[in-house]
């Protein structure tokens, strides 16, 4: 036998060699797969071979501050489908569209899909599910549910919110404690093959949804029923665009109530429309066809209008409520006393150019001391006060009070006001904050800044929850209350309260006052500002009361947003509102009424037989209801002197006791035309363009932001008094 050749041997050794690295790569290759991606792998083939449902959790319930539920989850099902296992979809797609009341077509879609599950309907009933579990259709899951529910339907909508399909939030306390009230979902699990077709052997496992904890609130089911029932009675009685009323636990800046109308019901949001003509009238059945025909993006802007939260989300301009923060400022710093003496003679005069009305120009009030001035809500008091105050010092009082800053209440979308920079504060604008004009609030800001001088001077972080729960009752966390800082000292607080029960008892607002309850309070009547001017004939008329204000347990806050049924003062329309929920609240909280001497001799007093005002100027009506202790408001704002009256009420010949406001319509005289000289407005800011365009009541209409850069009619050109003023503008860069 012949020895091999050196080829054949280089061929062995290449062959050796070659099969070697091939082992190598084999078990490298093995290795891989075994040992660095065998984890993987193994994740990947029983995600192929096992098919795994869902089961939501249970959502939170949500309490009120006595552990009514207010929103709960209730339990229903949800039919799933396997495409893959579906044998005969066209007989299946009808048999369920009879049981669950669907379109066949719609259902024949989802069950033809190439997907491994689908969803064929949410949230059926039980009686439903059962009948369809009786059909034993192969493919067709039925799997334990919930469903989000509010049982008080609209109560408290704004508070709560709502969730989506899936039960999470999206508005709402639902949203903001989302990460609590949201559980963990379960799992259901099934053997498949290649075609995710179930296996026929058991292997299933099935893991337990985990509930979400529970949220309860600070406010109170009765108290809000009680607000809610008094906002809707002002939304109609006033026919008013909105009405929001909120009270506060001024010790600690928990919200007793908060509601706002119209409001919506949580478990529809698809007929959450309330009719833009008639915003107090909900839409009826018969209309719901009128609002499917709407384009959607006006649909969509009615439905977030539905579900604005009005004392969170919108600023207004307060009017003479703000009196209440200028007059603590005011005797905090020394500036003013109780008795310090004015001279109110119809026009704050002392800023140079401007001329201020006070509301009762017609009839001035003469000479009276600081505590009467602010009973008669005199803007020349107010004027004169702001003045001693300084700029520096008025804005430092509207800041620490918490204007122009988020209050930090856990509600979705609040707003911060519109508070003009000292840099920019003029002493035309100084005069008109310290009357509530040219300064923009939220009524959450209003009534946190009003707890502070109730409570004795610490403004309080403004508190919607107390507490978070598990299933067990046990707390697993407590919200604190938090004092942001002291604005005013406990002597003037308590000073300013006896003031403000003065305005109640004695002063403009008398509508609120009820014996023994010691209730103290502002008025407040303001015109819109639209597109940045004040709009003629809509306004926002508000009150603030505190009770008791020896002891306050209660601050509310009354607005009503464009009141149309004649009357729109607040001491007229929203004092009365408060008054009466400010009782019922206390006595709900089991307040014993206290009266005073005077209050029980309150029927013994002899009454005043009203006068006939009809005919008379408003300046000769205004004197002799005053010669006869009575006091008044007319139905518009200003009023010229020469003004008749046309009606009263109540009317002549009614006995009333003194101090009684008796209301007079007016009729105004015609406007004569006049004509006006058109400023030169180049290189103005917006505001100072508005400032100088109303101060000579001409039309105007804004294109763009920053400063004015064109205008038409040009400077000096004489126009009649309704010509519309067009003017540009736009940002100038200064670098």
């Amino acid at each position: 036998m012949s020895s091999p050749s050196v080829t054949t041997k280089k061929r062995l050794v290449f062959t050796l060699f070659f099969c070697l690295i091939s082992l190598i790569l084999l078990m490298g290759r093995l290795a891989q797969i075994q040992i660095i991606k065998g984890e993987k792998l193994r994740e990947d083939a029983l995600e192929q071979w096992t098919r795994d449902i869902p089961v939501p959790a249970k959502r939170g319930i949500i309490y009120d501050r006595n552990n009514n539920v207010i929103a709960t989850s209730v339990s229903s099902y949800t039919v799933w489908c396997r495409p893959a296992d579906i044998e005969n979809p066209e007989n299946i797609s009808n048999t369920l569209a009879n049981i669950l009341d669907m379109e066949k077509n719609d259902i024949y879609k989802s069950i033809t899909k190439k997907q491994s599950l689908v969803i064929i309907k949410k949230w059926i009933s039980k009686d439903v599910a059962d009948a369809l579990r009786t059909k034993k259709i192969k493919g067709i899951e039925i799997v334990d549910d919930n469903q989000r529910y509010y049982p008080m339907g609209n109560f408290a909508a704004h508070i709560l919110g709502f969730t989506d399909i899936d039960s999470f939030g999206l508005y709402g306390v639902e949203k903001i404690y989302d990460k609590y009230l949201t559980g963990i979902n379960g799992r259901w699990i099934k053997t498949v093959d290649g075609k995710q077709r179930e296996l026929p052997y058991d292997n299933q496992g099935f893991f337990e949804p985990q509930k979400g904890m529970n949220l309860v609130l600070t406010i109170d089911e009765t108290i809000q029923h009680l607000a809610e029932k008094a906002a809707l009675e002002a939304l109609v009685k006033n026919k008013a665009k909105k009405v929001s009323v909120i009270l506060m636990d001024p010790s600690n800046g928990e919200l007793l109530a908060m509601a706002t109308k119209p409001d919506y019901d949580p478990n529809d949001r698809n007929t959450l429309i309330f009719d833009p003509e008639e915003p107090w009238k909900p839409l009826q059945d018969f209309e719901k066809e009128k609002y499917d025909k709407i384009p959607w993006d006006t649909k969509s802007n009615l439905l977030y209008e539905s579900w604005r939260n009005f004392p969170i989300n919108d600023n207004y301009e307060p009017g003479s409520t703000f009196k209440i923060i200028t007059s603590a400022a005011g005797l905090e710093e020394k500036v003013v006393t109780n008795n310090t003496e004015f001279y109110c003679d119809g026009f704050a005069r002392q800023i140079k150019g401007a001329r201020i009305k006070c509301w009762r120009y017609y009839n001035p009030h003469g000479s009276q001391s600081f505590v009467e001035g602010v009973l008669n809500s005199c803007n020349e008091v107010f004027v004169s006060v702001g003045l001693k105050l300084g700029k520096e010092k008025m804005h430092e009082y509207v800041k620490k009070f918490g204007f122009g800053s988020k209050t930090g209440i856990s509600l979705t979308g609040e707003t911060s006001g519109i508070v003009r920079s000292l840099e920019s504060m003029k002493e035309v604008n100084l005069a008109t904050i310290s009357f509530g004009q040219g300064i923009s609030v939220t009524p959450i800001q209003m009534v946190t800044a009003i707890s502070a001088v109730a409570n004795g001077g610490n403004l309080m972080e403004p508190k919607i929850a107390r507490k978070i729960t598990d299933n067990e009752g046990n707390v697993i966390h407590q919200f604190q209350d938090k004092v942001v800082r002291k604005v005013i000292s406990e002597e003037t607080s308590q000073n300013l309260l006896q003031i403000l029960e003065s305005v109640v008892s004695e002063g403009t607002g008398g509508k609120a006052y009820k014996p023994g309850y010691k209730i103290g309070g502002k008025t407040g009547t303001a015109q819109k500002v639209v597109d940045g001017r004040y709009a003629p004939g809509k306004y926002i008329a508000s009150f603030a009361g505190i009770a008791p204000v020896d002891n306050p347990k209660v601050v509310a806050l009354v607005v009503i947003d464009e009141p149309s049924a004649g009357v729109y003062y607040g001491g007229q329309i929203a004092a009365p509102v408060a008054g009466q929920i400010l009782q019922e609240t206390l006595d709900y909280l089991d307040y014993q009424p206290v009266l005073t001497e005077e209050e029980k001799k309150e029927f013994e007093v002899s009454l005043i037989e009203i006068p006939d005002m009809e005919g008379l100027s408003i300046s000769e009506a205004s004197k002799k209801l005053n010669e006869i202790g009575l006091k008044h408001v007319t139905d518009i704002v200003t009023p010229k002197s020469e003004d008749i009256v046309k009606d009263q009420l109540p009317k002549a010949g009614t006995k009333v006791k003194k101090g009684q406001i008796i209301e007079l319509y007016i009729e105004s005289t015609p406007i004569e035309k006049s004509s006006s000289i058109v400023p030169n407005l180049i290189g103005k800011d917006q505001n100072e363009a508005i400032e100088i365009l109303n101060s000579i009541d001409i039309n105007f209409k804004f294109d763009g932001k920053g400063n004015v850069v064109s205008q038409s009619p040009k400077a000096g050109t004489i126009v009649d008094y309704n010509t519309e003023v067009r003017i540009s503008l736009e940002e100038i860069n200064l670098d």
